[in-house]
């Protein structure tokens, strides 16, 4: 079937499954915005409405008079040779906000050919308080140029506030910035919080595409600045760490990010899904490429370098996949076994072409592999057995046989599978796979041998170079998808996160490098979990008792689908089957944690696994204080 095709009716297949749980009215609303999003324009569809503004501005009054004021927030701002539109279309945006709660540190290195910029601020400021002397404050200081990090620095010095929010000077601050900011640090009490962002070239009402982050992710954060605008933390942390380095200049606001949540745990550190921030696109900024400023590449290496040696990991950093993306070569401790399970019936050929490429193709030599007979019906697969274990046949490799009266039970097999097992390391793998790249298993195991990390999952491409599998994100379709589904490749995916090592909810177990100890002391997968979602279940209680699940786009390999098991949906007992799998997981998990992934976000579509943006931006534009 052609791949175009199949999208179409997994996309009807969802418009039905959404009819049969939400009713007709979620089905036609989300087509609705299906429409909307391609047939109208696009304009300010990230802003509140005015309305909200208002609301906005009404609560900060009546906090004020019950004497309840919102947390002051210091904006600092370096300034240099800033082009004077950009400069007062920033002011603007500054002294508009909704709270009046800010004050605004600027630190001006312009040369004195560009002596306007500091007329401007002096200008603006003193407009502002003729008309609010109590509503705005605003500092500014004259300053040698010594570097963006250095500069960053000064206009620090002058903040009194509790929070500190960094801004570049050709940038645009959305009305409700320091407001919902300032909103997020009362209900959640984090030390560092950061927004989602936008691009845009000539006005934030025609934004170009949305930053749309997922909470906080920090192998992400490893291999490139995903963070980046609005950020914001608490001003004795910035200062406990020692503000910005000018030795990564270039690079400074990812070392900062790295140094700073170095010092925190998941639970101080907020992501706020809302679109604060408006990225100017133009010829010397970052937001269009790092080619305007190449050393950022050797800046960026060395923030990483320092927050491996701050945290007691060992590992080479080098260029990603990707301009401003990078990659750790973690250093694996001894050389671990890896047991490789491969549930298998009949179906040889494929079993061959896999077998064949992990012996052939994998520089990981410390490996067992585990054939996992179930129910084979044909005498010719029993003799490929006898081939495979004999004295001409793979070395280190063995069949153990599972009988069990009842239909296929994937969760089951392994489970059996693993008895066999002698390895520090499980891998589940499918009879249907076959390896691309010789470091596949060392890519998967110095990623699952690294503290806190449970278990990693590998990119899977369908036979045409379409990816199959690049992680599974929950809420997709209504339970669980996976990311980038049918994109090229060559594609590096939304933000590159098709490109760079990711923190997911879950991976696939077609192809999942995991800890025995994690497995045994998850007591294995949920044999209640047949077919469908036993991989999701496992990650999901993995996470629940406090491990990390990563996925990396180093371990390739072709992924055939599941041949040997048919389709379900042709089937009225298997739709059946994965209608309950479907209330198990809903059951165990709850139907709002799996629809709201951390490692997603609000602002992408649940119809589709290709990261485009939602139908249904409410939740920007209907942001109602408290």
């Amino acid at each position: 079937m052609k791949l175009k095709l199949k999208r179409i009716r997994e996309l009807f297949g969802y418009a039905f499954d959404l009819l049969k749980s939400e009713g007709l009215f979620a089905m036609v609303r989300r087509a609705l915005g299906f429409f909307r999003r391609r047939l109208f324009g696009k304009r300010a569809r990230y802003l509140p409405k005015k309305k909200v503004l208002q609301a906005q501005r009404a609560d900060l009054a009546d906090r004020w008079e019950n004497g309840a004021a919102l947390p002051l927030v210091s904006i600092c701002v370096p300034l240099y040779n800033t082009p004077e539109p950009f400069l007062r279309q920033f002011l603007a945006s500054v002294f508009d906000q909704t709270s009046t709660r800010w004050e605004l540190c600027l630190a001006d290195a312009s040369d004195e050919t560009h002596a306007y910029v500091g007329e401007i601020v002096k200008q603006r400021a003193a407009f502002a308080e003729k008309i609010a002397p109590a509503a705005s404050r605003v500092k500014y200081v004259k300053v040698e140029n010594k570097g963006i990090s250095a500069n960053t620095n000064a206009a620090a010095d002058l903040a009194t506030g509790e929070y500190l929010a960094l801004a570049d000077h050709d940038d645009i601050l959305a009305p409700h910035a320091i407001y919902t900011l300032q909103m997020a640090i009362l209900d959640s009490g984090a030390d560092f919080l950061y927004s989602d962002e936008a691009l845009f070239k000539k006005s934030i009402r025609r934004p170009m595409v949305a930053h749309f982050k997922p909470d906080f992710a920090p192998d992400y954060l490893v291999c490139c600045n995903y963070i980046c605008h609005l950020s914001a933390f608490k001003r004795s942390l910035y200062f406990e760490a020692g503000g910005e380095r000018s030795e990564c200049d270039g690079s400074q606001d990812h070392d900062l990010f790295l140094r700073l949540t170095d010092r925190l745990d998941d639970t101080q550190i907020y992501h706020i899904p809302q679109v604060l921030y408006y990225w100017r696109v133009h010829g010397g900024s970052t937001s269009g490429g790092t080619a305007a400023k190449p050393y950022v590449a050797k800046a960026a290496k060395k923030a990483i370098a320092d927050h491996l040696e701050r945290t007691g990991q060992r590992g080479e950093v080098r260029d990603g996949l990707y301009p401003s993306t990078y990659k750790v070569d973690y250093e694996i401790e001894g050389e671990p076994l890896v047991s490789i399970l491969i549930p298998n019936m009949d179906h040889t050929d494929d079993l061959e072409k896999c077998l064949s490429s992990v012996y052939k193709k994998t520089s990981w030599h410390n490996f067992e592999v585990i054939v996992i007979e179930n129910n084979s019906k044909e005498a010719a697969t029993f003799d490929y057995y006898k081939k495979i274990t004999g004295p001409e046949g793979y070395p280190r490799c063995k069949v153990v046989e599972y009988k069990a009266q009842g239909g296929f039970n994937f969760s089951a097999i392994n489970n059996f599978g693993r008895k066999a097992a002698q390895g520090d390391y499980l891998l589940l793998l499918n009879n249907d796979v076959e390896v691309i790249n010789r470091e596949w298993l060392t890519e998967l195991l110095m990623q699952a041998s690294r503290p806190g990390v449970a278990m990693c999952g590998a990119m899977l491409y369908y036979p045409d170079d379409t990816i199959q599998h690049a992680g599974i994100i929950t809420g997709l379709g209504g339970y669980a998808g996976h990311s980038h589904k049918y994109r090229p490749r060559t594609s590096g995916g939304y933000m590159f996160r098709a490109a760079t090592v990711q923190d997911f909810s879950a991976v696939t177990a077609a192809c999942l490098l995991v800890r025995a100890e994690v497995f045994d002391a998850l007591n294995g997968l949920d044999e209640g979990f047949t077919v469908a979602f036993n991989d999701v279940d496992f990650c999901l209680r993995a996470r629940r008792a406090g491990w990390r699940v990563v996925w990396t786009p180093y371990a390739q390999l072709y992924h055939y689908e599941s041949k040997s098991r048919g389709i379900d949906e042709k089937d009225k007992a298997k739709k059946a089957r994965f209608a309950g799998e479907q209330k198990r997981l809903t059951e165990r998990f709850g139907r709002e944690n799996l629809i709201r992934d951390p490692y997603y976000n609000p602002g992408l579509t649940l119809d589709r696994e290709d990261f485009s943006e939602s139908g249904d931006l409410r939740h920007l534009q209907n942001c109602m204080p408290g």
